[in-house]
């Protein structure tokens, strides 16, 4: 008979290294290392702390600056010098901030991100981050991601880079990338699951009191949210009228009336500032909304109706469309299940 598998206790941990450019984003850095520490402590057996993760820090300090953006002292846990010793390695951490953005191209930070990423299993920018992954050429050809607010830049310095600004956050071999601040901890949740499978995730998500671990496909902010920004006055209004009431018809000829103007001069406005017509517009918000009812474990049939589909069949084609699979799979795989529901052997992961 094959061996059982050792514990999580006794197994060695993995070694991780986070490293930042001065200033750095202080949750870049404590957001996934408390990922890394919780999982430990929550599997740890009989003997005490299994210390699944091995975490050290680096920071390229800069004369004069903080090391933090929040202005809060911050200390390197290994040293240059150090590193140069190290051998492989199992995850290499970059975190974003004021320094990865304008520091990414210097010498000293490049050179060392792509002596440690030559040695590390796995690569990981986290926000800003992949500023000076891209630098360092380790995220060539390769479909990425990053804060919302700096997409646009990431992708004019780096034109050979797919950078989508949507996800939460993305892999793509072997190299992880994550959207601004907080989803840094959502990638790093979903580096234990990777890691130690998903029980021992969902745990860690609980002990941080995350509301949902996020799906690496969710938005980094809503269509509506996104139709909203830098629209007139009238436009943002009518968006936010449309996401209260997507059950209606809202046919063009309505919502141009409701805007003051004819249909035809609508059409032409709405996609002059949005980029898309009215039609396309509306499918985004309700499959939006239909992703969040399905979420909460709402049925496909009532899910089409609250959302303003004609049919169950309306849903999936336009779900298709945008997500890439049927509402019901969708809601299997997604769905939120109350705490209460959840095993308590969830937590038992050392045996």
């Amino acid at each position: 008979m094959p061996s059982a598998p050792a514990p999580l206790s006794h197994r060695p941990p993995r070694r991780v290294l986070i490293l930042a450019a001065a200033p750095a984003q202080l949750l870049d850095i404590a957001g996934p290392a408390e990922v890394l520490a919780q999982a430990g402590r929550l599997a740890e057996g009989p003997t005490g702390d299994a210390a699944l993760y091995e975490v050290a820090l680096h920071i390229v300090a800069e004369p004069g600056a903080s090391a933090t953006t929040a202005g809060l002292p911050l200390g390197s846990t290994v040293t240059a010098e150090d590193l140069g010793a190290w051998g492989p390695f199992d995850t290499l951490i970059v975190a974003g901030g004021q320094g990865a953005r304008r520091r990414c191209d210097e010498d000293a930070v490049r050179d060392l991100t792509l002596a440690l990423a030559a040695r590390a299993r796995r690569v990981v920018g986290v926000c800003t981050g992949a500023f000076i992954l891209a630098a360092a050429g380790c995220l060539a050809g390769r479909r990425v991601t990053t804060h919302w607010r700096w997409c646009r830049e990431l992708a004019r310095r780096h034109p050979d880079l797919a950078v989508d600004p949507e996800p939460i956050y993305l892999h793509e071999r072997g190299v992880w990338t994550s959207a601004g601040i907080t989803a840094g901890i959502d990638l790093t949740l979903a580096l234990v699951e990777a890691d130690y499978g998903h029980a021992l995730a969902l745990a860690v998500a609980r002990e941080l009191v995350m509301f949902l671990r996020r799906p690496g496909g969710q938005r980094q902010f809503s269509s509506l949210l996104t139709a909203q920004t830098d629209l007139p006055a009238r436009l943002a209004d009518l968006v936010a009228w449309m996401g209260e009431n997507l059950h209606r018809p809202l046919r063009v000829e309505d919502l141009a009336a409701r805007a003051g103007l004819s249909p035809r001069q609508f059409a032409r406005a709405f996609r002059a500032e949005t980029g898309e017509t009215p039609a396309r517009l509306l499918e985004r918000l309700r499959v939006e909304a239909a992703r969040r009812m399905l979420e909460s474990g709402a049925g496909v049939a009532a899910v089409a109706g609250r959302c303003g589909f004609q049919a169950d069949e309306t849903l999936r084609r336009a779900f298709l469309r945008h997500v890439g699979v049927p509402p019901g799979d969708y809601r299997d795989r997604f769905r939120i299940r109350p705490a209460s529901l959840i095993h308590p052997t969830e937590k038992v992961l050392h045996a």
